[in-house]
């Protein structure tokens, strides 16, 4: 049986190239694009999440990828400060604007205090200085490099509102832009607010207590650990996991279709060659075992093909452009079984019309 499958494939290599390209597709759509989607979504989260602060202090539904309110006030600051176990307190506004730029066509900014900022979560300027005026913004050194920017040359924020970048910062920290508060206070006119509050604690404190002390004084608003922070931002991001459902869909189909095909024509040439298989007394089982192992062998190669571009392909495109690829082992065994189940589901009319042959007729025709 097996030097039979090899044989029949060999006949039409280049018909069995294409099948196994077609398979190959669907498991790079799966593979890389959803390695693409998670290494993209939870760098973003880390970097959301690099803060040596403990306590995110802010509002319900404010920490929402989606989110560009600034509704929690800063007079919260001088409060919080007088809490038992809490060192500092810095106010931040995250504002997410659309862009066809940056990352899943979204831009996020943040407005901060600097300093403050900086000496609490470990970050420093390494070329220029912190923004101090209103049209003045600093990047961190992915975003230079990415926009072809230098010191002293303007971006377009807020629609094209333009601003002068002054700084560059390490390491990155939420978002590769900021301004300074008062700036983003004033683009968004929402004097004396901020979208959240980190906080600092004293060495030896406990974050739970605090953040338990926090919640009994300042009642009403949400407390987040930023240990807890680093989660699977593919759930922060609309539409996403619906994305990768289609993504995987799509490769389903893909390889199916390639390998319906290949089949069909494949038993359409061969009637005479299945018809002398059945007169010499091959069963129906033994022909559809046959046109199905042909379709297990390309769903094989088409992995393995499929695999191996993928992989080359991130490694290619993180270099080129700088972006992170996270493989998953779950997407990975999905897209070989896709790979498989599509190949042996795309093979089974085939095979049952190849089995349905009559000896005795095609032998008469042909």
């Amino acid at each position: 049986m097996l030097e039979l499958v090899f044989a029949n494939l060999q006949v039409r290599p280049f018909r069995t190239l294409i099948s196994v390209v077609g398979v190959a597709l669907g498991v790079i759509l799966i593979v890389l694009f959803t390695g693409l989607a998670r290494g993209m979504t939870n760098d973003m989260a880390k970097r959301a999440a690099n803060w040596k602060a403990e306590i995110v202090f802010t509002r319900a539904g404010a920490m929402e990828m989606t989110s560009s309110n600034a509704s929690v006030s800063t007079a919260y600051v001088p409060r919080l400060l007088e809490i038992e176990g809490v060192q500092s307190a810095v106010p931040v506004i995250r504002h997410i604007t659309p862009s066809t730029k940056g990352r899943f066509g979204i831009q996020q900014l943040d407005g901060v205090e600097w300093q403050p900022f900086a000496e609490m979560n470990g970050m420093q300027i390494v070329e220029g200085r912190a923004p101090a005026a209103n049209d003045e913004v600093i990047l961190d050194l992915r975003q230079m490099r990415e926009d072809k920017l230098a010191l002293g040359e303007t971006i377009e924020l807020f629609g094209g509102k333009k601003y002068k970048v002054v700084g560059v910062f390490i390491p990155p920290s939420g978002s590769r832009i900021k301004m300074s508060l008062a700036a983003m206070q004033d683009a968004l006119e929402a004097s004396g607010k901020s979208t959240y509050i980190l906080v600092k604690l004293k060495d030896g404190a406990s974050v739970d207590e605090v953040a338990a002390r926090i919640n009994e004084v300042l009642p009403g608003n949400k407390i987040n650990l930023t240990r807890d922070l680093v989660i699977d931002a593919q759930e922060r991001i609309p539409a996403l996991n619906m994305f990768l459902k289609v993504l995987v869909g799509l490769g389903a189909f893909v390889s199916t279709i390639f390998v319906l095909l290949s089949m069909y024509t494949t038993v359409t040439e061969r009637r005479k060659e299945i018809g002398i298989l059945k007169s010499l007394g091959a069963s129906k089982g033994f022909i559809i075992r046959s046109i199905e192992g042909e379709a297990v062998l390309i769903g094989v190669l088409g992995i393995l093909l499929g695999l191996a571009v993928s992989f080359i392909a991130s490694f290619a495109i993180g270099r080129g452009f700088e972006l992170a690829f996270e493989f998953n082992w779950g997407w990975i065994l999905t897209a070989v079984i896709i790979a498989i189940g599509g190949s042996i589901a795309g093979a089974l009319y085939p095979a049952w019309r190849a089995s349905a042959i009559d000896p005795v007729e095609v032998m008469a025709n042909e």
